[in-house]
């Protein structure tokens, strides 16, 4: 069931984002390095798909919606597994496990196509250029 619009997705990927990046210092995690780098990778990474996928908040129109979908969901699943795969499940695990797990219910939930309005206003800006 598929209830969460792109645009709202969108928002929330700058918010997840900036906050995984930051999540190392907020929770006190910083001094466990490869927990520290797998989250703030995968900050930067959702930024980087949100500012080039093609929808509301896009800046970059390149990354078609379903295909930010997908790499969300293959971004959850490593995130939350992370801690045992990088071996760091001992000093801290629950960030990444949460951050996972949202991360693939925001995949499962959002549309996966942009707002009719997105799309006809696209569509005319493409044929003018």
């Amino acid at each position: 069931m598929r209830f969460i619009p792109t645009r709202f997705h969108g928002i929330l990927d700058y918010v997840v984002g900036l906050l995984f990046i930051a999540a190392p210092w907020l929770f006190n995690f910083s001094d466990v390095s490869a927990a520290t780098w797998v989250m703030v990778a995968a900050g930067i990474l959702i930024l980087l798909q949100t500012i080039f996928t093609d929808f509301e908040v896009g800046l970059i129109h390149k990354i078609p919606m379903q295909t930010h979908l997908m790499v969300d969901f293959g971004l959850g699943v490593i995130l939350a597994l992370s801690p045992w795969m990088f071996n760091f499940a001992d000093r801290v695990y629950m960030p990444h496990l949460i951050g996972g797990v949202f991360a693939i219910l925001a995949s499962l939930t959002t549309h996966r196509r942009p707002s009719e309005a997105y799309s006809r206003r696209h569509a005319t800006q493409d044929t003018i250029h």
